[in-house]
């Protein structure tokens, strides 16, 4: 049955009413499907594909190519929640019409509805403004970016000094002068997050960054508990990762003592065909 696709003026009104925005990853039809279905409002095609699909260390290595062919995946089975895809390392830092051509080929090609770019300083304001003003919407992401983790030492909570969390809040106010529809906050101190939301004209949306944001994050993979070791911030709705080991060892036992497949499971010639092959 057909809905409504949520659009940026329903995620405005959902801050403007106190309404809660909900937001999960997803890399392929299926689980695009099934969030789909269970009316989540926002959908990432997030570069964290490359360590939970690819096996990267990180999301560095993600090409543009590879967002576009997941996106498109997940926009195939989609028609509630909006689309955003991840702009990945390397695809909008050397230009504004790199930025531009790279965020169109996301909506174009894969059927996004906006793009997330990572990072706030002066260089992406301006490609962030310069994307926005060629048509497509553009969400922000500050706090704990994982493109440049490397030059945070790590993957660390970010801003709990006053001075580097007075960059973040100038970073959020540049790039909601640029235009951005939404922001993503990452492992950043509630307090801060919370500062930020009020003052922010737009929804601020948080993975680890406390209730006071307007919205929250989780990478469904996290919160389905299909890692072994789940990050601080997320919470695991159950734990399918066990599920998935039983099923896969009882496979393996009925198939090693000939309990599969039964007879539900096979199919037969009629008995005069059978007699046929026979002679």
């Amino acid at each position: 049955m057909a809905m409504n696709r949520i659009t940026i003026p329903d995620l405005q009104q959902m801050k403007e009413q106190g309404k809660k925005i909900t937001l999960l990853t997803a890399y392929d039809c299926l689980f695009a499907s099934l969030i789909d279905a269970a009316l989540i409002d926002t959908i990432l095609v997030g570069d964290s594909l490359g360590m939970v699909v690819m096996g990267y260390e990180n999301t560095v290595p993600v090409t543009l190519e590879q967002v576009i062919h997941h996106t498109q995946a997940a926009a195939a089975t989609t028609n509630h929640a909006m689309l955003i895809a991840d702009m990945p390392f390397g695809s909008y830092e050397a230009s504004d019409e790199q930025a531009i051509r790279n965020a169109q080929r996301l909506v174009k090609e894969g059927g996004a509805q906006a793009v997330k770019v990572e990072r706030g300083n002066e260089l992406i304001r301006r490609r962030v403004g310069a994307i926005v003003q060629a048509g497509v919407p553009v969400m922000g992401h500050l706090g704990l970016t994982p493109q440049t983790a490397a030059l945070m030492g790590g993957y660390r909570v970010q801003g709990r000094q006053a001075d580097a969390a007075r960059r973040i809040l100038e970073h959020a106010r540049g790039l909601e002068q640029e235009g951005i529809f939404a922001l993503l906050l990452e492992c950043v101190p509630l307090e801060l997050a919370g500062l930020i939301t009020t003052e922010a004209s737009i929804p601020v949306i948080g993975i680890g960054a406390g209730v006071e944001c307007d919205g929250q994050a989780l990478v469904t993979h996290d919160m389905l508990g299909l890692y072994p070791s789940p990050v601080r911030h997320a919470r695991q709705y159950c734990d399918l990762r066990a599920a998935i080991g039983e099923a896969l060892a009882r496979y393996r036992t009925e198939v090693k003592e000939g309990h599969f497949p039964g007879e539900e499971n096979s199919f037969h010639m009629r008995e005069e065909e059978a007699r046929k092959l026979a002679r």
